[in-house]
């Protein structure tokens, strides 16, 4: 599989082109594939130097792009393009918490999740930041607007701790999604805070986290405990559930409420600690996941320094390790929690991203990975498109 960043792959008439979105540290990539998914053409860097938490295609027009982006100037804002990034334009009101009487209210860090509303909502997006907040687009992303009761419901906030507590760099609404069949039925994720579910359009959120398991010392009783890393919602059975937890791989199947622990079935030496699920968008029975030296001092690099991505094709009875083509020693590096994606091309295409900015690329479902950009900085994130 070929970098190509000389010019664009020759494309048949009416083809279709996989299309990666890269998020880092220091700015956003574009990458394009030929039909062949063998090589690949380069576009960007785009806001070079700024934070890119994440870079999203809207599925439902095929040309408008959001921007979770952090700047120095500007600070924690949105950008918009309907141009595949030839211009881009901020948000004339990015995410933001209300203020308080007392001045002592929360600010936004950063916006670090994005979610295309339903289809048939076709200009509603919905945001998360650190610290965990909820807000939601009614014009495209132009302007946001908080919502539902979870940014100031003391019971909800009681839950989200405090700004010293959760991930390295801040606490996060995550893992927000729209159930396919329903506007009203949607799930988010707070690290920490717990998996929620809401039947109303977010009027209300109910904590959906029995069967979950927590640190260890700590009650799983609290919800403020419980930590997801990162929840999917199967494409082809919206009723099934994965999730890549701080303390482990579930699998939850509605209407059931209770999560089963599907990584205890992973090689111990491994563990099911990690961040990133990736679930196949034909097969709910089949998933993926990178874990990560989850010991007492939470390295966050690859077990033994040894990367590798687990498949599962039973629901998580059994799990294959998939390491052709990638490092046998020697890289510390690992892979957050919006850092993996697939396309749905048949075979499906697998993408990952690393700490240390390598882009890793599979044709055959995980089987062969070859590296297809290297030096680039520390990826955020990895979204998948197809385009004309």
């Amino acid at each position: 599989m070929a970098s190509n960043t000389e010019k664009p792959a020759v494309q048949k008439p009416g083809a279709r082109q996989t299309l990666l979105l890269v998020a880092t540290r220091k700015g956003a990539w574009f990458y394009y594939a030929d039909q062949a998914r063998q090589t690949w053409r380069t576009d960007g860097p785009h806001f070079l130097g700024h934070i890119i938490n994440q870079l999203v295609l809207d599925p439902r027009d095929g040309r408008t792009l959001l921007a979770a982006a952090k700047t120095g100037h500007l600070g924690p804002t949105v950008f918009r393009s309907t141009d595949f990034g030839r211009t881009w334009k901020e948000a004339g009101r990015p995410p933001a918490f209300a203020a308080s009487a007392d001045g002592n209210g929360r600010a936004v860090d950063h916006t670090f999740w994005l979610t295309p509303g339903h289809a048939d909502e076709p200009d509603v997006w919905y945001a998360g930041t650190s610290p965990q907040g909820l807000f939601r687009s009614e014009d495209g992303g132009v302007n946001w607007a908080p919502f539902s009761c979870i940014n100031d419901d003391p019971q909800y906030r009681q839950w989200m701790g405090t700004v010293q507590d959760g991930t390295p760099d801040g606490p996060k609404m995550h893992s927000i999604i729209v159930d396919p069949r329903d506007a009203a039925h949607l799930y988010l994720a707070m690290s920490g805070g717990g998996v929620h579910e809401s039947l109303d359009g977010g009027h209300s959120f109910t904590p959906l986290v029995d069967g979950l398991e927590v640190v260890e010392g700590f009650d799983p009783a609290e919800i403020t405990f419980h930590d997801p890393h990162c929840v999917r919602l199967c494409p082809s059975n919206p009723d099934r559930l994965y999730q890549q937890n701080h303390c482990g791989i579930y699998r939850l199947d509605r209407p059931a409420r209770r999560w089963q622990r599907i990584g205890r079935n992973m090689p111990a030496a491994v563990g099911d600690i990690g961040f990133p699920m990736v679930i196949h968008p034909r097969d709910a029975d089949t998933a993926w996941v990178f874990p990560m030296d989850g010991t007492s001092v939470w390295p966050r690099t690859s077990p033994d320094g040894k990367p590798a991505v687990y498949a599962t094709r039973n629901g998580g009875e059994t799990w294959q390790r998939l390491d052709a083509g990638l490092p046998a020693s020697q890289a510390w590096w690992t892979v957050k929690r919006q850092a993996m994606a697939a396309d749905r091309n048949d075979p499906i295409g697998l993408y990952f991203g690393t700490t240390s900015g390598e882009l890793w690329a599979s044709r055959d479902e995980g089987r062969q990975w070859e590296c297809i950009a290297r030096h680039l900085p520390e990826i955020y994130a990895v979204e998948t498109a197809e385009v004309a």
